[in-house]
């Protein structure tokens, strides 16, 4: 036994070396030419057994390494061979290695046709399985878009308008979808004309009520800003949005009002204007405007935030990926020291590219975000879970726990149904952790799914479409953005029917509430960030005015013809000079229990060029909103008293988004004008 004992000393003591004195390589792979990630890239230690493959977005890890000295390889078909010597390897750390490979043309290059069925491309990367037998097939693959081909085996080269096999008739080609061309370096097959697939939800355009029989109107305010941005771009590329992406609350609400701040216990102001209606002079506008306080520095609460971005393989073009590398270096530039960051990343399936690390490490986030390349499919799902699981992990208490969740919204991997996603996002808000939702790209954005997921998660919804934009919602809106004041914000209006006939709310369509929900502090809301402005506007047929809204044959008063019911209005209707009467329930972030704000509108409303340069932007606002969704409502106003009516009320305009919009007014009237010669 003893000699036993004495034989097995050594080889525990190896052991235990060695387990101390491992380390790891780790790095990406690259095209050279294009700088795209290359998935499937074999990565060897020469002299040992020890290797990888690299994963779609190009990434690689080779663990349990002995400290030392290697020369690492890299070789792919289609491509030359790299190698790099004198790579040193530390126990318990991290030696990183990046490779870039050129292409490599083997042997003659036979096109892909010449013998007809018998000639073959199987198309096969990673765990994309598709079979082609004949250049029809092939090009059928490339249904309603361009595509290009990335060699993985055998290469492809092209002579001109004709496709090649490079090294004989077969080889692995991995397919990727890319509606603004070819890229230098790839070959691309021309397909079908780019087929849209961009998904909106259906809007039904709020109607006017009756006061009798609806005399109240409850809604969840909504501090979205996505759906302007989004329309600008169409605007921008001369074209008119799909009338479902006009979301009229949205366009009101990307801009900043001039309203009083708040005094008091309460988070945020009301701020109430009462006018004549801008598009109507038979009909008067309520304006509901509430200013959320400002964040002072003393008042700050370190972040607990998770990135969660996208970077599968629809994320490549420009607009997307590389885009919102940019958008989130800004907002690194703006974190607080005791900030914690962690950034979470998904394609094929999602991994954690940086664990949390305080935001005085700035560069070690810079460099996290910069290394993120597009390849592989979207797990949209699996990258929420794991987002949410570091951030409930390292949760903050009384601190701002956000993911902020960055895509196309174009979820293939795993649960990728809406209503699977959003029981996911319900489940998780419990815990305290708020969502902020980003929209990038063209083609093939969800602005429908995203929307909700942002609704349903305590959250926001942005678009950003370019880097001034990006800039608006990570430095200038940063605080309203990540900094929540207020959430299950709700607004119920009583209507007084001595004094209004019918009513409708302009927007907030899929926000709105029922009258028992207004009270139910179970029933989820709108959040408010730190200096927010939040708007609603309502446009209402007096008593006695005009009845044009499809009730011009109703009287509201009129009874007669019930038989169970008999209506009389009290005398403190009659009497009072109250218009409406407006609640406002909230929840501090913390809080599970709502309070409750009233305040009334008086009768006598101003005249237009009267009111506030507030009411009138966000009435020219919404104006120019009903145009593009071509509302049943907007009377004969058409875009030159939307410009009109906007540029008499620009107000301070520090960043000058209202003289933009005033701009794409006019853009927009050139769109229109040319379409009808």
């Amino acid at each position: 036994m003893k000699a036993l004992l004495i034989a097995l000393i050594p080889a525990l003591l190896i052991s235990a070396v060695s387990a101390v004195e491992m380390g790891y390589i780790y790095g990406t792979v690259i095209d050279g030419a294009t700088g795209t990630p290359l998935p499937c890239a074999n990565i060897v230690l020469v002299g040992t057994k020890r290797g990888d493959m690299t994963l779609t977005d190009g990434s690689f890890s080779i663990y349990g390494v002995p400290a030392g000295t290697y020369t690492v390889k890299v070789m792919m078909m289609g491509y030359k061979p790299v190698e790099k010597t004198d790579i040193k390897v530390v126990a318990s750390k991290g030696t990183r290695i990046d490779f870039r490979m050129k292409e490599q043309i083997v042997g003659k290059t036979q096109e892909i046709v010449v013998e007809g069925e018998r000639a073959q491309i199987d198309v096969k990367a990673c765990d994309i399985k598709h079979r082609a037998t004949t250049k029809d097939e092939f090009e059928e693959l490339a249904v309603d878009n361009v595509i290009e081909v990335l060699a993985l085996k055998g290469g492809i080269v092209r002579t001109g308008n004709e496709l090649h096999v490079r090294g004989g008739r077969s080889g692995n080609v991995q397919f990727q979808h890319s509606p603004s061309g070819c890229r230098p370096g790839l070959v691309c097959i021309p397909g079908r004309p780019y087929h849209n697939t961009e998904e909106y939800a259906q809007i039904d355009e709020n109607d006017f009520l009756p006061v009798i029989g609806n005399p109240l109107s409850t809604f969840s305010i909504d501090v979205d800003v996505a759906s302007y941005a989004n329309a600008r771009r169409f605007i921008m590329a001369d074209r008119l949005p799909p009338k479902a992406a006009i979301r009229v609350e949205e366009f009101i609400n990307y801009f900043d009002y001039d309203y009083d701040k708040p005094e008091g216990d309460a988070p945020f102001s009301i701020n109430l204007e009462y006018a004549v209606c801008p598009w109507n002079p038979k009909h008067t506008l309520v304006h509901i405007g509430l200013q959320g306080e400002e964040l002072v520095e003393e008042d700050r609460r370190p972040s607990n935030l998770v990135f969660l971005i996208d970077v599968s393989g629809s994320m490549e073009p420009e607009n997307k990926l590389p885009l919102l590398r940019k958008a989130f270096l800004l907002l690194v530039d703006h974190l607080a020291d005791d900030d914690q960051i962690a950034i979470v990343t998904y394609a094929g399936h999602a991994r954690v590219a940086l664990n949390p690390t305080f935001g005085r490490k700035k560069n070690k986030i810079r460099y996290a975000i910069r290394r993120m390349h597009a390849g592989g499919s979207t797990a949209g799902h699996a990258g929420i879970q794991l987002a949410y699981e570091i951030a409930d992990a390292n949760f903050i208490a009384r601190g701002n726990n956000r993911v902020i969740l960055a895509t196309d919204g174009d979820f293939n991997v795993g649960v990728s149904s809406t209503p699977e996603l959003i029981d996911m996002i319900e489940e998780k808000r419990e815990s305290g952790i708020f969502l902020t939702v980003l929209g990038f790209g063209i083609g093939n954005y969800k602005d429908g799914r995203l929307e909700q997921l942002a609704d349903r998660g305590n959250g926001n919804h942005a678009y950003i479409d370019n880097l001034l934009e990006a800039k608006k919602v990570f430095v200038d809106d940063l605080t309203s953005t990540l900094y929540t004041i207020a959430k299950d914000v709700k607004i119920q209006v009583e209507f007084n029917p001595a004094k209004v006939a019918s009513y409708r709310l302009i927007g907030y369509e899929n926000r709105l509430l029922k009258k028992e929900d207004f009270a139910d502090d179970k029933k989820d809301a709108g959040e408010i960030g730190a200096g927010h402005t939040v708007t609603a506007l309502y446009e209402i047929v007096p008593v006695g005015g005009d009845m044009d809204a499809g009730l011009e044959n109703v009287d509201p008063f009129d009874t007669d013809n019930l038989k169970y019911i008999e209506t009389k209005l009290s005398p403190e209707a009659t009497e009072s000079n109250e218009v409406v009467t407006v609640h406002v329930r909230y929840k501090e972030p913390d809080s599970d229990k709502s309070k409750l704000i009233t305040t009334v509108v008086k009768d006598g409303p101003v005249a237009v060029k009267e009111s506030s340069d507030d009411l009138r932007f966000s009435a020219a606002v919404a104006m120019y909103a009903m145009i593009l969704r071509g509302s049943a409502h907007m009377g004969g106003i058409g875009l030159d008293d939307v410009h009109d009516l906007a540029r008499g009320a620009l107000g301070a305009d520090e960043h000058m988004y209202r003289a933009e919009f005033i701009r794409q007014v006019e853009r927009t009237k050139l769109i229109i004008d040319l379409a009808s010669r």
